[in-house]
């Protein structure tokens, strides 16, 4: 287990001197399986990191990926955005539940973050600010109100994390609805503290006309959750399958119902895409290395035969889990926690009886409140760039709507059910 902690204590080492994260998983891989193993162990890497990154559920990354992208350049998120003024612009602080309201939505689609803070942000933040929102609050409530798109399914961390930890990706996807809804609630009560405190401004009054003209507008674009979703928990389709259908369906969109996607907007949108796949899948194959050999000499199950020796109860393992993702949350990317730390401790998990569905969203919460706690926050770091506010007075803002993501972790942590609820009915 010694062998384990300072493997990992020399990517992390590596990872905070900029080394990027698929390399430094690599160079620590390669470097262990030789001096443990000899040279002769080395022809056997290419196999290992191909069979890592073919697997056919990660096909369902970029393919959600470019659908994000393409919705981007198509208007969708724009007719959104009107959408969800409709609906929530009339409450004091409306752009801030707008805000909320339409990350909701596009969470439903994209299944990345950054995605949609960099969708969103650069439309809402500009418009927050001249309504007077400070630009350190208006970035913070992008930033959050972001995260609920890999807790909301789709999701793609929930996929990364399915592959890795060989279970139910639907299962995650369905439980992942009831605690993003209780997250985008709690936000939105949080924002409206905020706005009665410092007298935000309401956009405009309540009109039915209004709704329905948005809606109208806006009916292609809240299709493809249907598509999605719809396919996915009817037994349809696969998440994969329901990943390239989404590709279709925007492309149909952009192209056919909204005229706005040419084709320049269309190769950024797949150069976009390759080049946020490329990053992943090598992160991927490189972790595959790592965990193989970490597997051969038994690190994980070692770590999890001591923890069962220190306490048996699961509460008290998942508490120490929360932990130990929240101080990952803070350093790494949420997918490299994912494929760097749960195939270590999978084995833990399944030796206390803890269901790796349960698990799944647990991991999911706690990397989406990393995603809003520096250095590395990438959510955070590029609500701060559109808002032109520094990092650390948007964090000093942001701290009420991590308090929100919190409290939503104890409750699916400690009562279970919230979660896997829909899961088990």
């Amino acid at each position: 287990m010694a062998t384990m902690f300072i493997l990992f204590g020399i990517v992390l080492l590596m990872v905070l001197i900029n080394v990027p994260i698929a390399v430094a998983l690599g160079l620590v891989a390669t470097g262990a399986m030789v001096v443990a193993q000899g040279v002769d162990s080395l022809p056997n890497m290419a196999i290992v990191m191909f069979n890592g990154a073919t697997k056919f559920p990660l096909l369902a990354i970029p393919l959600f990926i470019l659908a994000g992208a393409i919705m981007n350049s198509s208007g969708i998120s724009r007719r959104l955005i009107n959408l969800a003024s409709a609906l929530f612009g009339w409450i004091r602080g409306g752009l801030a539940h707008v805000s909320i309201g339409v990350s909701l939505f596009f969470a439903e689609i994209s299944g990345s973050a950054v995605a949609d803070v960099a969708a969103l942000g650069s439309v809402l933040i500009p418009e927050m600010k001249k309504k007077g929102y400070s630009a350190p609050f208006a970035a913070a409530i992008c930033s959050s109100a972001a995260s609920l798109a890999i807790i909301i399914p789709p999701s793609i961390p929930m996929i990364l994390y399915a592959v890795m930890a060989e279970t139910s990706v639907t299962q995650l996807f369905v439980a992942g609805i009831v605690p993003g809804l209780l997250g985008g609630l709690g936000l939105m009560f949080m924002a409206h503290y905020f706005a009665v405190r410092y007298n935000l401004p309401r956009e405009a009054k309540f009109s039915w006309g209004a709704v329905y003209a948005a809606t109208k507008e806006a009916s292609w674009a809240l299709f493809l959750p249907l598509i999605i979703l719809g396919g996915i928990f009817g037994g349809v389709v696969t998440a994969t399958e329901g990943a390239a259908l989404a590709v279709v369906a925007a492309l149909f969109i952009g192209l056919v119902i909204y005229r706005e996607l040419d084709l320049s907007h269309l190769r950024a949108a797949v150069m976009e895409g390759g080049m946020q796949t490329a990053v992943v899948m090598l992160m991927v194959s490189t972790s595959a290395l790592l965990g193989s050999y970490l597997t051969e000499v038994g690190s994980p199950q070692q770590m999890a035969a001591a923890v069962a020796n220190f306490t048996r109860d699961p509460m008290v393992v998942l508490f120490l889990l929360n932990l130990v993702f929240l101080f990952l949350g803070v350093f790494l990317h949420s997918a490299a926690a994912i494929i760097l730390v749960v195939p270590i401790v999978m084995p833990l998990v399944n030796s206390m009886g803890i269901d790796p569905v349960h698990f799944g969203i647990i991991v999911t919460l706690n990397l989406a409140i990393g995603q809003q706690t520096p250095p590395v926050a990438s959510v955070l770091m590029v609500a701060s760039s559109i808002a032109k506010a520094s990092v650390w007075d948007v964090t000093r803002a942001n701290f009420g709507f991590i308090g929100v993501l919190l409290a939503v972790l104890m409750l699916v942590t400690y009562v279970p059910v919230v979660g896997m609820g829909l899961v088990e009915f």
